[in-house]
C-alpha cells in the first residue's frame, strides 16, 4: 500500500512538469518567493448512447425548470410533458416550450405515457421517494433533484426499485460531474497533498430568493393549487401558500440547509475521496435572522469523523452554512493533507504545496541548542506555492456534464 502511494506521488510530480516539480521537490531547491502556475482544464466531448430521448418534467419549480433547460441543450433530448400541482406553472410551461406540450397535475398520467423515456423530478423533497419508485417501476429512467429522499428511512425503497428494474437513477448533485471535482479527485489520488487529514466546507447566502423566500403568485390559492395531493403523504392542514411555494422552510416538505446545501458539499467530498460517509456526526445551529415563520435553522454547523477505509485514511470534516452574513452565494470546499491543501469549486482547483526551509533565526537555533535538540533542525514555514486548474472559457459547467 505504501509503495503504491509513493509511486503515485512520484508520478504526480513528474506529470506536473518543470514548474510543479520545483514546487514539490523539497526545501533544498525552493526559493523564499512564492511560485504560481495556471493550467486550463478541458472536457472531452461526451457521446450520447441514444439519438433521441423523450423526457418529462415532474415538478416545474425553479430547479425542475433549470434542470430541464440544461437537458434540452443536449442534442436529441425532447420535452414532451410537464406535471405540476400549480396551474400557473403548467401555463408557463406551454408558453416556454410550446402549446403542444402535454400538461397535467397528475404525475401518474405522465408515467402512463409510452412515449416518455425518462423523467426529471423537481418536486418538494417529501415526494421524491414515491415518484422515483413509481417512475422506475413504470419503465422510466429518473433524474431526481437532491436530496434523494426526505428521510434516510425512505432510501432503501428507491435503491430496491433501481436494482429490480435496472433503470438509470441519478441524483441532482451536479458538482459531482464537474471538472473541478474530477481534477481534485485525480490530484488527491496522485498524492498531491500527501495524506488527507482534514476537510472543511462552507456555504453562505443572504439574498431573499437564495434563502428560500420565493415569490408567491398573486393567484396562488386552493383553487389553482392541488393542495390535497400535495399534503396527502404528510400532515393534514388547511391551505397555506407559504407552505407550498416556500416549502424548503418547513420540515414536512423539505430538509432544510442540510438537504439543500450540505448535500452538495458531502457529494463533492465523497466523490473526491471515495468515501461512503462519516461514522460520527455532531451538529448545531439555530434560527437567528429570518423571522419569517420558517421552521428550519438559518445557521447550521456540523463536524464529522471519518474512520479509516480502503479509499482514504481517517480524517475530520467541518461544514458550516448560514443565511445571515451577507456573503451571498459564497461556497468552497477545502481538503488539507500532510503535504499541502486544495481549494475546490465546480470549475477550479487551487493546489497549495507546503514549503519549509531550515531556519536561520539565531534565536530559534539557540533555543533548540538549550533544549538539547541538536539533531532536528527547526523549520521555517514559507507561503505555499500554488497551481490553479480552471475550466476554460465557454465551459458549460457541472449541471450540463451531470445531465449529459
Amino acid at each position: 500500500m505504501e509503495e503504491n502511494k509513493n509511486a503515485s506521488r512520484r508520478g504526480f510530480i513528474k506529470k506536473l512538469g518543470t514548474t510543479a516539480a520545483t514546487i514539490a521537490a523539497g526545501s533544498a531547491v525552493i526559493a523564499a518567493e512564492k511560485s504560481n502556475a495556471f493550467i486550463y482544464l478541458k472536457r472531452n466531448p461526451l457521446i450520447s448512447v441514444s439519438d433521441n430521448i423523450n423526457i418529462a418534467l415532474i415538478g416545474a419549480g425553479a430547479m425542475g425548470t433549470t434542470d430541464t433547460l440544461v437537458a434540452l441543450q443536449i442534442p436529441g433530448v425532447k420535452l414532451v410533458a410537464v406535471c405540476d400541482l400549480y396551474d400557473g406553472r403548467l401555463k408557463d410551461a406551454k408558453a416556454r416550450w410550446g402549446a403542444d406540450i402535454f400538461t397535467t397535475r397528475s404525475y401518474k398520467e405522465v408515467l402512463n405515457r409510452k412515449d416518455i423515456d425518462a423523467v426529471i423530478i423537481g418536486t418538494s423533497d417529501h415526494w421524491h421517494q414515491q415518484i422515483s419508485v413509481d417512475a422506475m417501476r413504470a419503465g422510466k429512467h429518473v433524474y431526481c433533484e437532491k436530496p434523494m429522499v426526505h428521510s434516510v428511512y425512505e432510501g432503501p425503497a428507491v435503491i430496491k426499485a433501481q436494482q429490480e428494474t435496472g433503470k438509470v437513477f441519478m441524483v441532482g448533485s451536479q458538482g459531482v460531474s464537474s471538472l473541478g471535482n474530477e481534477k481534485a479527485k485525480e490530484l488527491l489520488k496522485a498524492g498531491a497533498i500527501g495524506e488527507l487529514n482534514y476537510a472543511e466546507g462552507f456555504w453562505a447566502r443572504r439574498a431573499p430568493l437564495e434563502v428560500w423566500q420565493y415569490p408567491i403568485p398573486a393567484d396562488g390559492s386552493a383553487e389553482t393549487v392541488d393542495w390535497e395531493t400535495y399534503i396527502s403523504n404528510t400532515k393534514k392542514r388547511p391551505f397555506e401558500d407559504k407552505r407550498f411555494f416556500r416549502w424548503r422552510n418547513y420540515t414536512d416538505y423539505g430538509t432544510g440547509m442540510a438537504g439543500d446545501l450540505f448535500v452538495h458539499l458531502f457529494s463533492s467530498l465523497h466523490f473526491i475521496t471515495g468515501s461512503y460517509g462519516p461514522n460520527k456526526i455532531y451538529a448545531s445551529g439555530g434560527l437567528r435572522f429570518w423571522n419569517d415563520g420558517r421552521e428550519v435553522p438559518d445557521v447550521l454547523l456540523g463536524t464529522f469523523d471519518y474512520a479509516k477505509a480502503v479509499a482514504h485514511p481517517a480524517f475530520n470534516l467541518s461544514l458550516r452554512c448560514n443565511f445571515v452574513d451577507g456573503t451571498s452565494g459564497t461556497t468552497y470546499l477545502k481538503l488539507v493533507g500532510s503535504e499541502g491543501s486544495m481549494d475546490v469549486t465546480w470549475d477550479t482547483v487551487t493546489l497549495k504545496r507546503n514549503r519549509a526551509i531550515d531556519s536561520n533565526d539565531p534565536f530559534l537555533i539557540e533555543q533548540m541548542r538549550k533544549a538539547g535538540n541538536t539533531n532536528a533542525a527547526r523549520k521555517q514555514i514559507l507561503p505555499p506555492d500554488e497551481i490553479t486548474y480552471s475550466a476554460e472559457k465557454g465551459y458549460l459547467g457541472g449541471p450540463y456534464d451531470h445531465m449529459n
